[in-house]
């Protein structure tokens, strides 16, 4: 069994949990908020997206990576917004096909949160003057053509650092579990990591789909340098589905989400931290587009010290350090040149990797990292595992080891429905 003899990562598209059932297609509702009635992008009206578009900050000159399933370059809402970028999957082509076997279209949705204009269903993107750079990767389940490249997820990683993402997006995660891991981060993805971190880039991972099944590790998220992102409601309260983690970041709008399909005139709602992930890169491609001579370290100090905190005081397990803000983010310059715990977490890595310049040896890394790419996705039938494992921690710039033990077990199968139906 792949996940019992490590040489498999187990990747895990993290977007569908809630299941919806099929409706007519929905007008925009009458408030700010685009999208469609039943689930407005509340967001928008939180956060008063309109007013920092006006003010110049729509994530122009900002290239968002998303490694995902790939991005339907063709449909209307996209069209103009998405650049070629590569499919790690083998299928010959530059990124802009999707390649989700069905329907929902992962990478499709994840890069409508954020540059779709205004279509199907009254959807838009958050940053709609940013473009997505589409990086396309095997995930089983999910995806079942091509010939994978191996370490995909870590090649794509520096394929986006090399050509011009300031964000790189990850909406997916693989289970870590001791005795098949030598490490929570796959040492080829934190070395990947480390590389879009001195190329000056911002990477974000989704924390994972389990919290109401143990809430077991997941990489990239638990990976040093990386900003993980739980689910919050629109009520601002941290979902059932969020993996509680140590490690958090922080949490974004996760629930009842919608998003445009590869199919024309088809969309979805569902919700998972897969969109939180998504809609977190929107955010900050709001926030690097008004101020463009930041550095990725001032950037993540202007979303991480700017969260609303919520749940117990401080960062917690639920909400990481609260729920983001970009309009506060952008308002609050005193928060710029302040230490934020990603970047000092990553700090010392950072200096050792700044001793061995250049691109990190593409190796095959122990365990997960193996050829080829892929896993199920969330929610599929999975064995009961008891596993230890360990993973590290950002505390004053110094990376400390914890112990723990998770009892893991994945839910039943759960997914979205189309919401809108296809004209």
């Amino acid at each position: 069994m792949a996940e019992r003899s490590g040489r498999r990562k187990r990747l895990a598209a993290l977007g569908i949990v809630l299941a919806t059932v099929m409706l007519a297609a929905a007008p925009a509702p009458a408030s700010a908020a685009p999208g469609p009635t039943d689930a407005p992008e509340w967001w928008f009206d939180a956060w008063n997206v309109p007013a920092l578009w006006a003010s110049g900050a729509d994530g122009r000159g900002v290239t968002v990576a998303i490694i995902d399933t790939g991005v339907q370059a063709s449909i209307p809402e996209l069209s103009g917004r998405v650049v070629a970028g590569a499919d790690l999957i083998g299928n010959g082509t530059d990124g802009r096909v999707d390649f989700d076997s069905e329907d929902f279209s992962h990478g499709t949705a994840m890069a409508s949160l954020v540059v779709a204009r205004k279509g199907y269903g009254g959807i838009e993107g958050i940053a709609p003057g940013a473009k997505i750079l589409p990086i396309s990767v095997p995930l089983r389940g999910v995806i079942r053509n091509g010939t994978p490249a191996r370490n995909a997820t870590s090649a794509a990683v520096e394929y986006a650092a090399d050509h011009g993402a300031k964000i790189i997006s990850m909406s997916l995660g693989g289970f870590v579990y001791q005795g098949q891991d030598e490490q929570p981060c796959p040492p080829a993805l934190q070395d990947a990591v480390i590389y879009a971190l001195r190329k000056g880039a911002v990477v974000v991972a989704a924390s994972g789909n389990s919290g109401e099944d143990g809430s077991p590790v997941e990489e990239p998220g638990v990976c040093l340098g990386v900003i993980s992102v739980g689910a919050v409601d629109s009520a601002q309260n941290v979902t059932s589905f969020s993996s509680r983690h140590p490690y958090l970041s922080v949490a974004a709008p996760g629930d009842a989400i919608a998003t445009l399909s590869k199919v024309p005139q088809r969309a979805f709602v569902g919700g998972g931290t897969s969109q939180a992930t998504a809609i977190t890169s929107g955010a900050l491609a709001l926030i690097w587009s008004k101020f463009p001579d930041a550095t990725a370290s001032q950037i993540t100090s202007r979303l991480l010290g700017s969260a609303v905190d919520r749940g117990p005081r401080g960062r917690d397990q639920y909400y990481g350090l609260g729920v983001i803000d970009p309009r506060a983010a952008i308002a609050a310059d005193a928060q710029a040149g302040k230490p934020n715990e990603v970047s000092t977490g990553v700090a010392p890595l950072l200096a050792l990797a700044a001793a061995k310049p250049g691109k990190p040896p593409r190796k095959p890394a122990a365990g997960s990292e193996q050829a080829p790419l892929g896993a199920m996705r969330i929610g599929q039938q999975a064995p009961q595992l008891s596993r230890a494992f360990y993973l590290p921690l950002a505390g004053s710039g110094v990376a400390l080891v914890l112990a723990v033990l998770l009892f893991v077990r994945a839910s039943r199968r759960r997914r979205s429905s189309p919401r809108f139906a296809q004209k």
